[in-house]
């Protein structure tokens, strides 16, 4: 008794790290992919609708770049018992580039694309790491709680970091791109500071194996890729899922990577406004977190995630007919709520679907399907919505007007991706994923 009284303040301990490193990577979502960077680059570094192509291509390179090193990264991590180590480096990678980004200044293209690539880069796939140690720090029957509460704790840091920099923007960006860019420096702090208790508190359960002769890292994380992949008949259900994933995944990303350009071209949203509306989408967030695993854990996470993506492409058709920026702030209040349970829930049934010891692998696929995804829908979307302003704009429409039917066009793409992942997640079987992952003999 006296040894599971002392067990669990430590394990609690290693929940609130878990919780501070989300507070922290969602800090960076909230002010370089929402709110700040991505409108300045579209508007200030580039412009025009070149600015909305070139931010689509920016995304689809991190996320490809992503989604080729976490599969072989995530099975070396399982087998050495690595992840914090690859966490700690992934981190590091987007803190420092996310610093220099203060450097990008109008006109900075190739800088402000690499710069952003690389940030993103480490922030993408230490979350292959992050969510890999969850079900090391958390029991299977309190997965679903740890993880909507990490998601909520990070929406907060999200809020938090926006706060701080809102002043800032408001009191002395009229005249001078400077506060912007200091607003990077901030954000990389920010998300260093927050993440030293996962490194310092999280112990890391797993045993690290011994290379067998004649076999490096590399080669045992292809052969523990490639065993994974000859199981697939084993893993039925997750396979449908991770397809399910990939899809409904393109829409979700396209509506965040793109959500401060929308504002900024169909309503003529000031950055102070884009900084609000993403507070009110981290509040609503928050929400949105708790009630996806409350409602998981009672009614079965596979329905839960279903209502999330109803509710995102609900918010979606809105967009595209709305016309006023109230209307716009009530959309994205949705959103936030919606594409939360979406992700928080994701997360969770990876968890479960996941065999013992090989956490770290399977998220990698998480990964790989997300970063896919990634690549795949901020790409159609930047294509598809500056192609169609561009091509507007040279038949004589204005400029302005040929720039908001294209990010209608870009928004309806969006409504496509979330049904279609739908249909295949009605086809994956919740009860025997998880039964074929408590099966599994390697």
């Amino acid at each position: 008794m006296t040894q599971a009284i002392a067990r669990k303040p430590a394990r609690n301990r290693e929940h609130r790290a878990w919780y501070l490193y989300d507070f922290g990577n969602s800090a960076y979502a909230a002010v370089v992919v929402l709110a700040v960077y991505s409108a300045y680059f579209k508007g200030a570094v580039v412009g025009g609708a070149e600015g909305t192509r070139l931010w689509g291509v920016s995304v689809g390179i991190a996320m490809l770049v992503s989604a080729v090193i976490s599969p072989v990264l995530g099975a070396i991590a399982d087998h050495s018992a690595s992840k914090k180590k690859f966490l700690f480096t992934f981190s590091a990678l987007s803190w420092v580039f996310t610093a220099l980004l203060f450097f990008v200044a109008k006109g900075d293209i190739f800088t402000g694309m690499l710069f952003y690539i690389l940030a993103e880069i480490g922030y993408r796939a230490g979350q292959v790491f992050y969510n890999g140690l969850l079900p090391e720090i958390a029991a299977p029957e309190e997965m679903g709680r740890v993880s909507s509460t990490g998601w909520a704790v990070g929406s907060l840091g999200g809020i938090v970091c926006l706060l701080i920099v809102l002043p800032i923007i408001i009191l002395f960006g009229e005249s001078s791109d400077l506060p912007v860019r200091f607003s990077m420096v901030i954000t990389a702090a920010f998300f260093g500071l927050s993440t030293i208790p996962a490194f310092l508190w999280i112990r890391e359960r797993a045993t690290p194996q011994a290379l067998p002769p004649g076999e490096s890292y590399l080669s045992v994380g292809l052969k523990r890729l490639a065993r994974t992949f000859r199981s697939v008949r084993h893993f039925k259900e997750f396979v449908k899922f991770m397809a399910a994933f990939l899809v409904y995944n393109d829409g979700i990303m396209m509506a965040m990577d793109f959500a401060a350009i929308i504002g900024a071209v169909l309503y003529g949203m000031t950055q102070e406004q884009l900084i609000l509306l993403m507070i009110l989408v981290q509040v609503t967030s928050v929400a949105g977190a708790y009630v996806a695993g409350l409602y998981g854990e009672r009614a079965g996470f596979k329905r839960t995630l279903m209502v999330s993506l109803a509710l995102m492409l609900a918010a979606v058709v809105w967009m595209i007919f709305n016309q006023t920026l109230l209307g716009y702030f009530v959309i994205a209040s949705l959103a936030g709520f919606a594409l939360t349970g979406v992700q928080v829930v994701s997360r969770t049934m990876t968890g479960f679907f996941a065999p013992k010891g090989q956490s770290a692998e399977f998220y990698s696929f998480e990964s790989v399907a997300g970063r896919a995804s990634s690549f795949i829908g901020p790409t159609v979307y930047g294509l598809l919505a500056g192609g169609v302003a561009l091509r507007l704009e040279a038949a004589g429409m204005e400029t302005l007007l040929a720039e908001q039917t294209g990010q209608r066009a870009g928004i309806a793409s969006i409504a496509v991706f979330l049904v279609l992942g739908m249909v295949i997640l009605a086809t994956v079987n919740e009860k025997r994923a998880r039964t074929a992952a408590e099966e599994y003999k390697p």
